[in-house]
């Protein structure tokens, strides 16, 4: 089967990390979303200013309104791991984007990246349990009633583990879905005009998959901060 044609990978290939580059097509697309993220920021955070302009006012608002998002569900307690959630919400957002851009892929269509990204979530899921509730936090594993504990115990690890899959292969379906679909478009039309609807799609898709990730993330904190039953 023939690989696409991603520019990163022509770059990489041209530079003598052609096996590498063609290979590992999330990765290095995923190391660029991270530039693209970063240069944005240390342009934005550079030019700071009290009247913000157009640059500044997008970003601000974006932020604002996840925030908001954010603190209607855990409350204000929530703002402890806010940093964490803007910067998953912008890192899928920017990566389901960039492969909407022939000659782009997304990183968010390989399962090792929404895989990550799912374990990131799982384990800070219970690093904020324990930082708030300590070594109560157990209580959330074992039930209301002592002499079900054992049975408890087994269903929970089983139930939290499920959100690892759940977080992940439903990211990587919908934005691998999306690739495909407009891979195949792309060759039958190799101009815009038949792909449009879908690139029209696909931009609702990336934001409301991005939005869903971030919002499953909250509500696992969320879940986590709460006293246990």
């Amino acid at each position: 089967m023939e690989h696409p044609i991603f520019f990163i990978s022509e770059i990489l290939s041209a530079l003598g990390w052609k096996d590498f580059a063609h290979h590992n097509p999330h990765l290095t697309h995923t190391w660029l979303v991270m530039v693209i993220l970063i240069v944005s920021g240390a342009i934005f955070a550079r030019n700071v200013q009290m009247v913000p302009k157009k640059g500044q006012n997008f970003l601000e608002l974006i932020l604002e309104r996840l925030e908001d998002f954010m603190v209607e569900i855990t409350g204000p307690e929530g703002r402890l791991f806010f940093p964490y959630i803007a910067t998953v919400f912008l890192f899928i957002l920017v990566s389901n984007l960039i492969g909407l851009i022939p000659g782009f892929f997304s990183p968010t269509a390989d399962i090792n990246t929404t895989l990550g990204l799912a374990l990131c979530t799982f384990v800070l899921t219970h690093a904020i349990g324990i930082k708030v509730h300590g070594v109560k936090y157990v209580k959330h594993f074992l039930g209301p009633v002592w002499w079900l504990a054992w049975f408890m115990v087994f269903l929970e690890l089983i139930g939290h583990f499920a959100r690892v899959m759940s977080l992940s292969v439903r990211l990587f379906g919908n934005i691998f879905g999306k690739e495909t679909v407009l891979s195949f478009l792309f060759m039958l039309a190799c101009f815009y005009l038949a792909p449009l609807p879908i690139l029209f799609l696909g931009l609702l898709v990336s934001f409301l998959q991005a939005l869903v990730f971030t919002l499953l993330s909250i509500v696992y904190f969320s879940g986590a901060m709460e006293e246990a039953h």
